[in-house]
């Protein structure tokens, strides 16, 4: 078990910041990347079609023998963790609650800003685990719904990224928060233009907390890779391999390779 890989799964290309983080804590780990990039984004569909394409990313990579399993889709995360975790006999872990954790490790007036899909923001998950920790901090949500489609085109800076951001933090910036989790994993491809116009203010990215959550999960079951090579990263994606490849070369600062077209 020790050698088999990590299961990572998102709607596209944003889970890769969470490999990555991943990649730099333990980087002798193996790692199967799934992108459902024929159905992103997940977070304009409804919770029961999100389960659905949950449990079928997930099954897919269970049959890849991984020992652990990473939903790094906030949308996922949100409404379909607790379907996972009954459905699987291997750790199950989300981006909210290591979001929620760094968030109030930082806040300090105890206003908290979430920015995620329609589908995350409407769940309250976000919210909901804060208020389960600390019932005194002030959550303030936002859906930004162009932000992902924005980071799938590579557009990430420059006016028009900047205009998009306006358009959705306006009133967040103006709300007296102090804090602000970016609340799906494509956003931190826009955490230069969100941190321009939002200055001053804590970016909280989850994918460095979710990283220290895997090792730790892995130390704890005896599951840490020992082997010192031979290590591998395999991604498979539903749609467009060419352009997972471009985009995700952004994400990861190297030459992508071991990109497979499969349908699930």
């Amino acid at each position: 078990m020790k050698e088999n890989p990590i299961g990572i799964f998102d709607s596209g290309v944003g889970g890769l910041t969470v490999l990555k983080e991943i990649s730099k804590l333990i980087s002798t780990e193996n790692i199967v990347y799934l992108g459902d990039t024929a159905r992103v984004p997940y977070g304009i569909r409804s919770a029961e079609t999100v389960v659905k394409y949950s449990i079928e990313c997930a099954d897919f990579l269970f049959k890849k023998q991984i020992k652990m399993l990473v939903v790094a889709c906030n949308t996922s995360s949100s409404v379909s963790l607790h379907v996972l975790r009954e459905r699987f006999p291997i750790p199950v872990i989300g981006v909210i609650e290591p979001g929620v954790r760094a968030a109030l490790k930082v806040t300090k007036n105890g206003k908290i800003g979430i920015i995620g899909t329609e589908a995350t923001v409407q769940s309250e998950s976000y919210a909901k685990k804060i208020k389960s920790l600390n019932p005194n901090i002030e959550v303030i949500s936002i859906a930004c719904p162009l932000f992902v489609p924005l980071v799938e085109d590579g557009i990430l800076e420059g006016t028009i990224a900047e205009l998009v951001v306006e358009r959705y933090l306006k009133d967040m910036k103006n709300s007296g928060i102090d804090t602000l989790i970016l609340g799906c994993t494509h956003y931190p491809l826009l955490k230069k233009t969100i941190q321009k116009y939002m200055e001053g203010i804590n970016l909280v990215d989850s994918a460095q907390e979710i990283a220290q959550e895997v090792r730790t999960l892995l130390a704890q079951r005896g599951l840490l890779n020992e082997k010192s090579d031979g290590h591998y990263k395999i991604f498979y994606v539903t749609d467009s391999p060419e352009r997972f490849k471009k985009i995700g070369e952004i994400f990861l600062d190297y030459e992508l390779n071991n990109i497979f077209k499969v349908s699930l």
